[in-house]
């Protein structure tokens, strides 16, 4: 039996976390943490019964006990209750899919705690991957990729040479808008940019898929997962998203993962690693399927996407500036109170206006966020 934590448990890969976990018998959640969604976490500790939850706010914990007062859970809350659910003594893995930055100082912690990382939130690597992957790696632990790419980079890297990788050939579905040009995303509207046309993920990670950025967050994830430079990650539009991503290596060959876009096989993966289970997924009909096509990616018109990779180039903290930038954008795009254009201008404003530092701690990383976020709230 192993013993799981799962941050972000309401989310999209938490439900989906929790849906692999709901057809094996074999994974007991310990502990469960949700940012608002009460109801939705009291239902998920009904189901699976964790020793331990944490909800977002303080002010949500009378809500949560009105809900499950009945059964014998520990409640937490706030950034310590998300610490404390990364920490669980019982937990051997912890899933961290959190979304934004936040993610970053419960899975500091609990690799600090030895425990295995189900990575999910990019931030943690974008921002701190060279404190991250230190420290893992000081502690023996583990760092099992659940992003659909990095899994599949991951699968492909399984019993090869690392040194011997040439490029890394990241796959991108293009999004709603792939084929646009910058004049037709002048007068974009939320519900438009909220059509992925392969993916069910939540709202945030969505926008940032149409924008790109979400692809350049993940070049700068593959650099420090797999130990090359971000300009070694070579980003390719393949539309049809069936291959998840490659790996050239010194020799000229090339590694695929291919299988259809259901976010359930890297959450499985990374949870019973080496071990393959069954999975009732969709499987593919390469008769049916006919062709898969590649482009390649427009970064004039997906600024974002340059922006991250020169991001990547300069280091330090321009990579905490993009995403700070990116988060309080892509939130005020959602409210309604900026264009969608507007996106990519703030990331480059907040790249070109920060001081630079250039080799972060925690604590810097988190004042970079903070500085940026009350420098674009400022401005916009």
């Amino acid at each position: 039996m192993k013993n799981v934590s799962i941050l972000g448990s309401t989310g999209s890969i938490g439900t989906q976390t929790l849906d692999v976990i709901r057809r094996n018998a074999d994974i007991n959640v310990v502990a469960l943490a949700a940012g608002t969604r009460v109801a939705d976490l009291a239902a998920q500790v009904r189901e699976f019964k964790p020793q331990l939850v944490c909800i977002g706010k303080e002010e949500l914990v009378p809500e949560l006990k009105t809900l499950i007062g009945d059964m014998d859970v520990k409640i937490v809350s706030g950034a310590e209750g998300l610490i404390e659910a990364a920490t669980i003594g019982s937990a051997q893995i912890v899933v961290t899919a959190v979304v934004g930055m936040m993610g970053i100082i419960p899975t500091v912690e609990a690799i600090k705690a030895h425990k295995d990382i189900a990575l999910a939130n990019k931030e943690t690597l974008v921002c701190a991957g060279h404190i991250i992957m230190n420290l893992a790696k000081e502690c023996n632990v583990n760092i099992y990729p659940v992003d659909s790419e990095h899994s599949a980079i991951f699968q492909c890297l399984n019993g090869e040479n690392r040194g011997e990788i040439e490029k890394i050939l990241l796959t991108a579905s293009g999004g709603p808008f792939r084929g646009k040009k910058r004049a037709d995303l002048e007068n974009v509207q939320l519900e438009d940019a909220l059509k992925h046309p392969n993916w069910s993920m939540g709202r945030k990670i969505t926008i940032d898929s149409s924008t790109m950025v979400n692809k350049g967050l993940e070049v700068m994830e593959a650099q420090w997962l797999f130990g090359v430079p971000a300009d070694k990650v070579q980003v390719i539009v393949q539309p049809q998203s069936i291959i998840h991503s490659m790996v050239e290596f010194k020799d000229g060959a090339v590694m695929a993962q291919l299988g259809s876009p259901d976010m359930r096989l890297p959450i499985q993966y990374a949870l019973y690693y080496p071990e393959r289970r069954e999975l009732n997924t969709e499987r593919l009909d390469f008769y049916e399927l006919a062709k898969i096509t590649f482009e390649k990616p427009d970064m004039e018109t997906f600024k974002g996407l340059k922006l991250a990779y020169e991001a990547a180039a300069r280091g330090g903290n321009i990579p905490t500036a993009l995403n700070a930038a990116n988060e309080v954008a892509v939130a005020r795009f959602l409210d309604r109170k900026i264009k969608y254009l507007d996106i990519p201008d703030i990331i480059e404003y907040a790249m070109n206006e920060v001081d630079y530092i250039k080799n972060p701690t925690v604590e810097e990383i988190l004042s970079t966020q903070k500085t940026v976020t009350d420098m674009i709230e400022s401005r916009w």
